[in-house]
């Protein structure tokens, strides 16, 4: 069966076209204005829906932003507004982290054969872009501090506190 962009998945359609600009400017981070133009552009938002795009480019496909439904991690914010291809090694939301693993790229049977030079660019620029080190999250010392001591305020107000220190004599 040949497939169409027709048969294409949202999820892989914003994708290819992140991928396209990604290997047009390999080391930019992309408005979310500039995807919407290429997904037109590239003729892969025929057929989409508007809120659907913004959604997904909002929160379902970003890694370091907390899941609504999907825990896929094919996109990494760089800062507000600004997306970039998903590489090993970018921090992944601890809520979106999977026991069978996020779904960073397409799957190559799932999208028409004129577009596996880009899964085959993707394989290759994230190697290099990640290099031979990826950080593990998972033990890094810093990261593994995130909420802790939160009960020490738990009853009191961080400002209450902070003003009731002041008050006391030391």
């Amino acid at each position: 069966m040949t497939l169409t962009t027709s048969d294409l998945r949202l999820t892989d359609r914003i994708w290819l076209a992140v991928a396209m600009l990604q290997r047009a400017f390999p080391d930019r981070a992309f408005s979310k204005h500039e995807i919407r133009e290429e997904l037109g552009k590239s003729g892969l938002g025929s057929g989409t829906n508007l809120a659907s795009v913004n959604a997904h480019l909002k929160q379902h496909l970003v890694a370091n932003v907390p899941p609504s439904t999907g825990k896929y991690a094919m996109l990494f914010e760089t800062r507000a507004g600004f997306l970039r291809l998903y590489r090993p090694g970018d921090l992944i939301d601890p809520q979106r982290r999977s026991q069978r693993g996020n779904k960073q790229m397409p799957k190559r049977e799932e999208v028409p054969s004129r577009y596996h030079d880009l899964l085959d660019w993707y394989e290759e620029w994230s190697r290099k872009q990640s290099g031979s080190t990826v950080p593990d999250w998972e033990n890094d010392p810093l990261i593994r501090l995130i909420g802790s001591g939160k009960h020490i305020w738990a009853d009191e107000h961080a400002d209450e506190y902070v003003e009731r220190l002041r008050r006391e004599d030391i």
